[in-house]
């Protein structure tokens, strides 16, 4: 028989929710191999169409590749600031958007567009659908990972085929994601963006609609 989930697991997993962070402070210590094997079996649980479990995770171990890609998200950091209006920039300048050089784990993940697995099940009208299972293994992996007491980064100022070409990956992979792992610096007891006056959480009724 399937497990039954009772009010206690259920009020640890709405905290579990509530308390995911996008990291970007992280201690140097480098972390457990089978913890990091054990995030990355548990991302495998994720559900995909077709269940054609696309997501290709690449760990990025090279100190060479990694300052590379450190120096690439800074210049983009740069460049989107550059953009703004002189208010904005200020807010934008004092956020820090990556982790890259810290985090004792980098990892790009990335959809496999050209799969066999699962015969194209659910994907031959809606293809798009394989990049968001590689998503809903990001979002299972940054639970796991909160669960452990670690923090993930989702580092989104980066040039997909810049990425892409430095880890010379295969041609029909796509780059979703580049992730920072490892231990927070410190906890954070409201988001970073909402604590620096960026961005807010949303009342959930805001994004419900009837037709």
């Amino acid at each position: 028989m399937p497990p039954r989930f009772g009010p206690d697991f259920q009020d640890e997993l709405s905290a579990l929710l509530a308390w995911r962070r996008d990291v970007r402070h992280f201690r140097r210590d480098p972390l457990d191999e089978n913890m990091v094997a054990e995030l990355l079996a548990t991302a495998q649980l994720a559900p995909s169409v077709g269940n054609s479990q696309p997501w290709r995770f690449v760990r990025v171990r090279s100190p060479e590749l990694r300052e590379a890609l450190a120096v690439h998200a800074d210049r983009e950091v740069a460049r989107a600031g550059a953009a703004m209006g002189e208010e904005q920039r200020a807010a934008y300048s004092a956020l820090k958007l990556h982790g890259i050089r810290e985090a004792p784990e980098v990892v790009a993940v990335f959809c496999d567009e050209a799969t066999t697995i699962g015969s194209g099940l659910g994907a031959a009208t809606m293809p798009e659908t394989r990049g968001f299972s590689v998503v809903l293994a990001i979002h299972t992996l940054w639970l796991a990972a909160r669960a452990q007491g670690l923090g993930l980064g989702w580092v989104s100022v980066v040039e997909a085929g810049y990425v892409t070409a430095l880890l010379d990956v295969e041609e029909h992979w796509r780059l979703i994601a580049l992730l920072c792992l490892g231990h927070p610096r410190e906890p954070d007891l409201m988001p970073e963006l909402e604590r620096r006056g960026w961005q807010s959480r949303l009342d959930w009724r805001g994004n419900v609609s009837e037709r």
